[in-house]
C-alpha cells in the first residue's frame, strides 16, 4: 500500500471503529419504565433529592409524579401541564393541625405505556394531611390503589400500570422486571445517575485508545515519509 493510501485509510479505519463503538453504545442504553418523583420549585419542577417516603412537604407545596420510559434522572420527563398550588387546593380549605399539598398526577403517553394498557388522564389533587405526613401519606390520601414491591419502591399510583415495577427496556431485549422503580432517591448504586448501567467510561476509554493510536501511526508515517 502506498503513503497515500495509507493516509487515506485511517480516517476510515478511525470513522468504522467509532460508528461500532456509537452503535454498541446504542443498542446497550437502558431506559426504565417508572414513576418519577418531582417537587416544584416556584415556576419548574426539580427532580426529588429524596423518596415520597422519606419527604415530607410544607403546607403549600406543589409535588408532581411523572410514569415515563426514561434512562436517569436527567433524561426524565417531568409532569405537563400547570402546577399551581392556588388553584389545585382552592377547594381544600386550610385546616388547624394539617397541611395541604397540590399533587400533579401525569401517567405519561400511550408510548411509555405497557403493553395492553392506557394510560389515565392526567388529573391534580389537593391532599390535606396531618402536619408530619410524608409525600407518600399525601398521596395515598388522594390517589388509591397504590401499589409497591418488596422494596417499598412505588410501583403504581391511581392502579396504574396494573403490574410491572421499574422494567428495564432496552433495544433489542424484552422488558426486564426487578429493575425497582426511580421515586427520587430511592435508587442506589453508582453505575448510573439513577441506578442504571453506565457506558460512558468504557466508550470514553476505547475513543481514546483508537485515537492515541492513530496519533502513532501518523507519526511512524511523517517519520518514513
Amino acid at each position: 500500500m502506498t503513503a497515500v493510501r495509507r493516509a487515506a485509510a485511517l480516517p476510515a479505519a478511525v470513522l468504522a471503529v467509532l460508528v461500532v463503538v456509537a452503535g454498541a453504545a446504542q443498542a446497550h442504553a437502558a431506559g426504565y419504565r417508572y414513576w418519577s418523583f418531582w417537587e416544584r420549585d416556584g415556576a419548574r419542577w426539580t427532580y426529588a433529592t429524596q423518596g415520597p417516603a422519606t419527604a415530607r412537604p410544607d403546607d403549600g407545596s406543589v409535588q408532581g409524579f411523572r410514569f415515563a420510559v426514561s434512562e436517569d434522572s436527567a433524561d426524565a420527563s417531568r409532569p405537563r401541564g400547570a402546577a399551581d398550588f392556588a388553584t389545585i387546593c382552592a377547594g381544600t380549605p386550610a385546616r388547624p393541625g394539617h397541611k395541604r399539598v397540590a399533587l400533579v398526577l401525569d401517567f405519561g403517553t400511550p408510548a411509555d405505556a405497557p403493553s395492553g394498557e392506557t394510560p389515565p388522564a392526567r388529573r391534580t389533587a389537593c391532599a390535606r394531611v396531618s402536619d408530619d405526613a410524608t409525600a407518600a401519606d399525601a398521596l395515598a390520601a388522594v390517589a388509591k390503589p397504590l401499589r409497591y414491591d418488596a422494596n417499598a419502591l412505588l410501583c403504581a399510583i391511581a392502579g396504574y400500570p396494573h403490574k410491572g415495577c421499574g422494567e428495564q427496556v432496552s433495544a433489542g431485549k424484552a422488558p426486564a422486571a426487578g429493575a425497582g422503580a426511580k421515586s427520587g432517591a430511592d435508587t442506589g448504586g453508582t453505575s448510573g445517575a439513577d441506578g442504571g448501567p453506565s457506558l460512558g467510561l468504557p466508550i470514553g476509554a476505547a475513543v481514546v485508545a483508537l485515537l492515541a493510536g492513530a496519533a502513532v501511526w501518523q507519526a511512524r508515517r511523517r517519520g518514513n515519509a
